[in-house]
């Protein structure tokens, strides 16, 4: 990990390094006043630690929403706990805001070490979760910490990633721009205004907080800059379900009483059940499911995307990313991309020096207009293997192309091959929840009941999948219910990040780094983390499900007729992975994906059509990528042996928490 090691210096040196750092800047500051204009030409290209963090302002409003989501007869307001320089302000100056707003910061707190907010007897904020205070406020930052609505400090309720929510984190980039009032305290009638601010604000967060970042973002308020959504979800249905069939045997209402402040409990149980009744369990569409979907306004978005996430995030899947970003693509928006190998993961736990720097160089671009090269530079960094990484470009790459692929029967029932042409013929599978990915491609070359699996030769080249895949089924139940699952594995050795054990990837450390200006309430100092790796004969890196009921639409799955052939094509999620030479590209599918989704009602025996069933693979190259990396000749289907992969991963989680 080249990057990181000078980075990882003793948190003596580092403090030493930064009063340098401020030292050298201050002088080349009181440098810059005393000569003459023509030697001042050049201009900044990285903001410096000049400012106090000690002598920071620290203060706290409370924003109009413009709602009363609890009914109570007074319009909400949510609280902002502010951390600004105070130098700016008294020269007259304004400054930049990075904003955070978000349920946990009192009930569950944030970031690997579980932070919440910290207050004095006053009801100042002392402590902040996160390094973004304690690195930027020094280099000419303000921070705003958002309190959603229903949580913390925050009047109204908890509703999920509907209105209440973005609206929570919408006012206060409102205020900030002088377009909404906000008060001192949480019922008083004295205003005030945030005169020290120049207006562009830009969001960040990881999971609920950066999806409240979409959100706001999809709604096109002006003076929203820039928005860094972190493992970040795009569409609250493809939170809670994967085309009608359930992730999850709970509901947003649940979500709501977890996050929600005692206030919220005794007010807003009509809220709570207006969520349980429009999220009904048979997976359909409902109009709360529309209200929640920010796909559908990506035109609508000004703000620039650094988007990162973890391929193996089985949390927020990975489908969130892919379609917003292949949304915001098709409408112009200015984006960036990280993807790693991790599960949902923060990038300052994995990459935290690289993370750093970048971090940085955007917000100085997108905020403070400095002209350090950062929009010049390849749109994408995706961790190939843990620790190291690569650069392309534009994402996916130029060339990549939908390339279909079609399965056929091979020498063994069960076992299949997986190439250009067209086939014939059937395979059968019964439906086991007992079952997941990890046993299917564990018995991948052996038969069994519960699936049908498809492999290519051994590549004689690498091959590269950049984006979203679909796979289209055409399937003969023999009962009224039925769920699907397709998986694509890369079968070979490798060493890769153990995204199924706690840490998804990394492993948390004793000893600590510094990232920004500490005081004693409030560390700029965090654990460091290393990356959890493990060997496996195979990786699944991309996946999708669906309920057969909603084979015709989402709005409204329906009861099936045995029988009866239905054709249904499954959103697989979006992923950049490289098949390397000698390795071999495999298609798997099977009914219920254990922990990953809820079963069916029933348990069916499913007939697979292969001559109408393709998967349609977003390869580097396309078809004749595809055609160069297969070797002449046969293509028989591997002896049968047993592969070790990763160990199955843990139930699904119902919070999209740090």
């Amino acid at each position: 990990m080249p990057i990181r090691t000078p980075l990882r210096t003793p948190i003596r040196t580092r403090f030493t390094i930064w009063r340098t750092c401020a030292a050298a800047a201050v002088t080349a500051l009181t440098a810059a006043f005393l000569t003459p204009v023509a030697a001042q030409a050049a201009p900044p290209r990285e903001s410096r630690p000049v400012y106090s963090y000690a002598h920071a302002v620290r203060e706290s409003v409370w924003v109009g929403t413009g709602l009363d989501e609890n009914g109570d007869g007074h319009e909400d307001r949510v609280a902002a706990d502010i951390v600004r320089p105070s130098e700016p302000a008294r020269q007259g100056r304004r400054v930049p805001v990075i904003m955070d707003a978000s349920p946990y910061y009192s009930c569950c707190g944030r970031g690997n070490e579980s932070q919440v907010k910290t207050y004095d007897t006053h009801g100042h904020v002392v402590g902040m979760p996160l390094f973004y205070d304690n690195f930027f406020v020094p280099r000419g930052y303000a921070f705003v910490g958002v309190d959603l609505a229903g949580t913390a400090r925050s009047d109204g309720c908890v509703d999920v990633g509907g209105r209440s929510d973005v609206r929570s984190a919408k006012a206060v980039v409102d205020w900030l721009n002088g377009r909404a009032r906000a008060y001192t305290t949480r019922t008083g009638t004295r205003t005030v205004k945030a005169t020290w601010t120049n207006g562009r604000t830009g969001m960040i967060g990881k999971s609920w907080d950066g999806t409240i970042a979409n959100g706001v973002a999809a709604t096109g308020v002006r003076g929203l800059r820039t928005v860094v959504p972190i493992s970040a979800i795009s569409s609250w249905y493809d939170y809670y379900f994967a085309q009608g069939a359930a992730l999850y045997d709970g509901g947003p209402d649940e979500l709501a009483g977890y996050v929600e402040s005692d206030a919220a409990r005794a007010h807003c149980a009509a809220v709570q059940k207006r969520l349980a009744d429009g999220s009904p369990r048979s997976g359909d569409w409902t109009p709360l499911w529309t209200g929640r979907n920010y796909v559908k306004d990506a035109a609508k978005v000004r703000a620039s995307v650094f988007l990162v996430h973890g391929t193996q995030d089985l949390n927020v899947r990975t489908k969130h990313f892919g379609q917003w970003w292949d949304a915001l693509a098709r409408h112009g928006v200015k984006r960036k991309i990280w993807l790693s190998q991790t599960g949902h993961v923060d990038p300052f736990d994995y990459r935290r020096g690289a993370w750093v720097d970048t971090l940085h160089r955007w917000f100085d671009h997108e905020l403070l207009g400095y002209d350090n090269g950062i929009d010049r530079e390849p749109m994408a960094d995706v961790e190939r293997h843990p620790g190291q990484w690569v650069t392309t470009r534009v994402w996916p790459p130029l060339g990549t192309r939908a390339t279909t692929l079609r399965p056929a029967p091979g020498t063994t029932a069960g076992v299949g091959t997986l190439g250009l042409g067209r086939a014939t013929g059937t395979e059968t599978l019964t439906d086991d929840p007992g079952l997941s990915e990890t046993d299917w491609a564990a018995r991948l070359t052996t038969p069994t009941p519960e699936k049908a699996g498809f492999v290519t030769a051994p590549l004689t080249r690498a091959l590269r999948l950049s984006g979203s895949s679909r796979v289209t089924l055409t399937v003969t139940p023999t009962t009224s219910s039925a769920h699907l699952s397709a998986v694509l594995v890369d079968v070979g050795p490798d060493t890769i990040r153990d995204y199924a054990d706690g840490g998804e990837g990394i492993t948390t450390l004793t000893d600590r780094t510094c990232w920004g200006r500490s005081t004693a309430g409030d560390s700029a100092c965090y654990k460091e983390t290393r990356a959890k790796t493990v060997h496996v004969d195979y990786t699944v890196f991309s996946r999708g499900w669906a309920d057969l009921g909603h084979h015709a639409s989402l709005r409204r799955g329906v009861p099936l007729t045995p029988g009866r052939a239905y054709t249904m094509t499954l959103d697989l999620a979006a992923t950049d992975h490289v098949v390397p030479e000698g390795h071999r590209l495999a298609l798997i599918v099977a009914g219920t994906d254990k922990g990953l989704i809820d079963p069916p009602a029933t348990r069916p025996t499913l007939t697979l059509d292969l001559s109408r069933t393709t998967a349609s693979l977003p390869l580097v190259g396309g078809a004749p990528a595809f055609r160069s990396a297969l070797p002449r000749g046969s293509s028989a289907a591997p002896a049968p042996q047993r592969l070790h992969g990763i160990r199955p991963a843990p139930p699904a989680r119902r919070l999209p928490t740090s």
